[in-house]
């Protein structure tokens, strides 16, 4: 046991770590019971991530009470600390990483933010984004993004043209892809049998749409208050490499909710080869039969580089990790927010719903149309907590209605299916089924804020008030739908 447990076994209210604000004004600090519970927590997560003992972790941030929590969960997890300063370039900080066998990297971002006199936002769009902040100008530096964007105005010969009808109406032009930065999602992973891929990928999209509408976290963009997850309708008009006249014969975009169940992956990948040209056009010298026949695992890099410019609400994922090849599906649906607890809640509920759909003896795909599911997630998407999906058996009902008497005790189950502990599972879903008694989401919240405050403010002082609210809300990690209207 080393001292900050045992400080923590006998002297658990005593002040471990004193941080002093600008000035020394308010310093806060942590007790080593804290200190000895957040590092637990965060040990927890590394060896949930596959750190093992005897492995090297990156760390990287600025002198803080996570540095100690770091190094001391590292210690815990028998890891050793690489230290990685925030102050490096994005390039100086890859070459460390790189070159220091680490094989997980842990970032204090907030603090790191405040370092460069900014703060983090975890929401689908900022409230605040104008056209002048999302231009060609903004684009990475990264030469992928200058070549994707390149060949998406080459395909398509015109600029894009964004026109949104929500609660009001958006309509634009834009030289560049700049606007779909402006989206910032959750992505859920799950590690899947390649037997089993089919049943998963039918189950995520089946749920899609209540995804969307329990929660949808971007009501705005460029000042207007459009779609509830605005971000699904400006991410597919922003990738969009089809010109209007073929769009008119058909021709499907890259951003794409799909068209059929499948019964494997390869019915998406086929789809991938039938109905996109790459965008990318780079080849690797890897011969994949010479590898496999060799027993090694491909790693398949134009397939990976051509399936990650398809952008699926649900993508199939190949990938290979220290030599091991795996299928993944990974769920896209979810905007960033509002806090890191509201995220675990979206992550249970989508984790247990589908485990279940995916055992059911009847799977849900063999009684609903795929048109159904798509006309789920699209209405989900536009009107979030107030939307009425359509579920077999049921029938149309009011999202938050069928989430409390059908969905979530299915949710529950899957949690125990998967070994969740209750108390876990329990906390996190009733986040959802407050969400759905109250009619709250981020979304909601943001919207609801908005119009008061817009009551005495002008329309851009009222979305940065309500957006700096937001801020200092998500970092009580309170669930949203507990948050105080201005």
């Amino acid at each position: 046991m080393d001292s900050l447990t045992q400080h923590a076994d006998t002297n658990g209210d005593h002040a471990a770590v004193i941080v002093d604000a600008a000035g020394g004004a308010h310093p806060s600090a942590t007790s080593y019971a804290e200190l000895e519970a957040d590092a637990n927590r965060l040990a927890r997560a590394l060896v949930a991530l596959g750190g093992r003992s005897g492995d090297r972790i990156a760390w990287c941030g600025p002198n803080s009470l996570g540095v100690i929590t770091t190094l001391h969960a590292s210690r815990k997890v028998g890891l050793t600390s690489v230290p990685v300063s925030y102050r490096f370039n994005a390039s100086e900080m890859q070459y460390v990483i790189d070159n220091s066998d680490a094989t997980l990297v842990v970032v204090d971002a907030e603090q790191a933010a405040r370092g460069a006199h900014v703060h983090l936002l975890m929401t689908g769009i900022m409230p605040t984004l104008t056209p002048e902040l999302l231009n060609r100008e903004a684009l990475s530096a990264n030469p992928r993004y200058a070549l994707l964007n390149e060949q998406i105005f080459a395909a398509r010969g015109e600029d894009l043209h964004i026109a949104i009808e929500g609660v009001e109406r958006l309509s634009m032009y834009a030289d560049s892809i700049a606007p779909e930065a402006a989206c910032t999602s959750v992505q859920l992973h799950q590690l899947v049998d390649p037997a089993a891929f089919g049943p998963h990928w039918n189950a995520a999209q089946a749920i899609a749409g209540v995804q969307l509408a329990i929660g949808a976290n971007s009501p705005f963009f460029f000042g207007r208050e459009l779609w509830r997850e605005t971000r699904i309708a400006l991410f597919e008009q922003a990738t969009d490499t089809r010109p209007e006249e073929l769009k008119a014969q058909g021709v499907r975009p890259r951003v794409w909710f799909g068209e059929r169940w499948i019964t494997s992956i390869f019915d998406l990948f086929e789809e991938n080869v039938r109905y996109f040209p790459a965008l990318l056009p780079v080849c690797e010298e890897e011969d994949p039969v010479a590898v496999l026949e060799q027993g090694g695992a491909p790693s398949l890099q134009e397939l990976r580089l051509h399936n990650g410019t398809i952008y699926r609400w649900n993508r199939p994922v190949y990938d290979v990790v220290r030599g091991r090849p795996h299928l993944r599906v990974e769920n896209r649906v979810l905007p960033a927010g509002p806090t890191v607890v509201d995220t675990l809640a979206n992550a249970a509920f989508y984790y247990g719903l589908v485990r279940v759909l995916v055992d059911d003896e009847r799977p849900i795909w063999s009684r609903m149309s795929f048109a159904a599911a798509e006309d789920n997630f699209h209405s989900g998407a536009r009107h979030g907590i107030d939307a009425r999906l359509y579920w077999p058996g049921v029938g149309e009902a009011p999202a938050g209605e069928l989430v409390l008497r059908k969905l979530l005790p299915m949710a529950r189950e899957g949690l125990t299916r998967w070994g969740v502990d209750a108390v876990d599972a329990d906390r996190l879903l009733e986040i959802i089924e407050r969400r759905c008694v109250l009619g709250i989401n981020g979304a909601a919240w943001q919207a609801s804020a908005f119009h008061r405050l817009y009551e005495r403010l002008d329309r851009p002082d009222a979305l940065r008030e309500m957006t700096v609210r937001y801020r200092e809300l998500m970092h009580s990690n309170d669930p949203v739908h507990t948050w105080p209207l201005p």
